[in-house]
């Protein structure tokens, strides 16, 4: 056991969190997400929702301040009556976590999935709300 590590971080998200370098990308994953058809690298945190995991990966994870927006979520499909409120506890986790942060971008949900293939690894969740993905990119430490 370590002191100070958040409960939802197993060894293996602390293994590939530490692995990653600057550029690359994690997607954390609701549970309706194809996780396991498209990642590289799969992390199992069921039982547990992405803002959770959010908030505990973003004690340690650096957001990349060379780009416009660390952040991605997949937009919300046209004709799909939904306005994901997840999103906000997203906003105010990321501006609380002290990484600086503007915007989320937003990715076409196709395209949202082959950036995911593209990622360093994917975080399958239990997460129930709809269009929760995220996707992040690690900066560095300065």
């Amino acid at each position: 056991m370590l002191k100070n590590i958040p409960d939802v971080i197993s060894p293996e998200l602390m293994y590939v969190l530490m692995e990653m370098g600057h550029g690359d990308e994690i997607v954390i994953a609701d549970g309706n997400f194809p996780a396991a058809g498209v990642a590289q690298r799969l992390v199992r945190c069921d039982g547990h929702g992405v803002p959770e995991i959010l908030e505990a990966v973003l004690k340690f994870f650096p957001l990349d301040i060379y780009v416009e927006n660390p952040a991605a979520l997949m937009s919300v499909v046209s004709g799909d009556n939904v306005k994901p409120t997840i999103w906000e506890d997203y906003r105010r986790i990321i501006k609380t976590s002290g990484e600086k942060f503007s915007d989320f971008e937003f990715v076409e949900r196709f395209a949202f999935y082959e950036r995911a293939q593209d990622a360093y690894a994917v975080v399958a969740t239990s997460e129930k709300a709809l269009y929760a993905n995220i996707i992040l990119k690690k900066g560095v430490i300065k």
